[in-house]
């Protein structure tokens, strides 16, 4: 079950390659387009295993009519990367029409952009956004090498003076602790990254005892703490047992198996998938950013659309009763 959205038919008419293992496609939507803020989101409608599934992704600064998204192959990839990935020009599949759950608020006087590897897809909107405005920012750019620092050239071309990059290899990480020393009480912070680099923005923004209210951010539910591993579901309320590939997300693997449930988002934003955890034999890896770091430490519930569990097996409760 899930909400009503607008689906739109939607024709891929240009590929790039913004960096090695980034893929820009930029699609030709039928109907008009309502104008989208950056941050914002779409759903596309992609094949895994000849069965139908829903991926969603940013969607960068696009020509009048066009949808644009960056799709990273992941090493890992539940299988909406692979599907992405191997689409020419011309063929067709369907898009819904952005909403923003990341949206800058334009209220403070200056921002700090913090981008981590494919994270870089709201921030560069973001940054593009406040140039235009005329807005004071700041922006910190990290990935694994300079080869993997999508749309360096075009973030830098807004203004280099306004623009950091870290590449682990060089030895470069960003010092939280340091940059969030230089902030004033009402700038604001908005990060976009894998999860530990999110763990370490919230514990040193806590630390310096900054406003909650001031740290906005956003995680790629595909980064975790633990790597993807095959484990079992069990739901004693069902008589079910489920297997849970590493290519699979706890929900596409529910619903596969013709288990009800509520969800919408797919992104760990909005909980309606959230599933009560009775057992576990190994860690949870919670990836989502809609439970607080206290409920995560508790164990009692995780959202099945991104979040897993290091392998072996789970005991739950959908608590979906239709």
């Amino acid at each position: 079950m899930k909400y009503v959205t607008d689906w739109r038919t939607a024709r891929l008419v240009d590929i790039e390659n913004p960096a090695e293992d980034v893929r820009m496609l930029t699609f030709a939507v039928e109907g008009a387009l309502p104008a989208f803020d950056p941050g914002s989101h779409t759903r596309i409608r992609v094949t895994i295993g000849g069965e139908p599934a829903t991926r969603s992704y940013t969607v960068l600064p696009s020509p009048a009519g066009t949808l644009r998204i960056a799709v990273k192959l992941h090493e890992n990839s539940r299988g909406g990367s692979r599907f992405l990935w191997s689409l020419s020009p011309g063929d067709q599949t369907q898009m819904t029409v952005p909403e923003n759950r990341f949206a800058l608020s334009w209220r403070a006087p200056s921002y700090l952009l913090i981008a981590g590897g494919i994270g870089v897809t709201p921030i560069y909107g973001m940054a593009q956004a406040l140039a235009a405005r005329g807005a004071e920012f700041r922006v910190l750019y990290a990935a694994r090498s300079r080869s993997m620092l999508a749309f360096a050239d075009e973030i830098r071309a807004i203004d280099g003076d306004r623009v950091e990059f870290y590449c682990q290899d060089e030895g470069r990480n960003i010092d939280f602790a340091a940059e969030f020393a230089k902030l004033g009480d009402t700038e604001e912070l908005y990060i976009c990254g894998p999860v530990g680099m999110l763990n370490a923005a919230k514990h040193a923004w806590e630390k310096a005892g900054r406003k909650p209210s001031r740290f906005r951010y956003e995680v790629f539910g595909d980064s975790g703490l633990f790597a993807e591993q095959p484990f079992r579901v069990e739901i004693p309320s069902k008589g079910a047992v489920i297997e849970v590939r590493s290519d699979q997300s706890m929900l596409d693997a529910l619903m596969s198996a013709g288990i009800d449930m509520i969800y919408d988002c797919q992104r760990g934003e909005c909980g309606l998938c959230a599933v009560t955890i009775l057992e576990t034999e190994t860690p949870v890896d919670h990836r989502d950013v809609f439970f607080s770091e206290e409920e995560k430490q508790e164990n009692r519930r995780m959202c099945a659309c991104v979040s897993r569990i290091a392998g072996g097996r789970a005991v739950i409760d959908t608590g979906y009763r239709p």
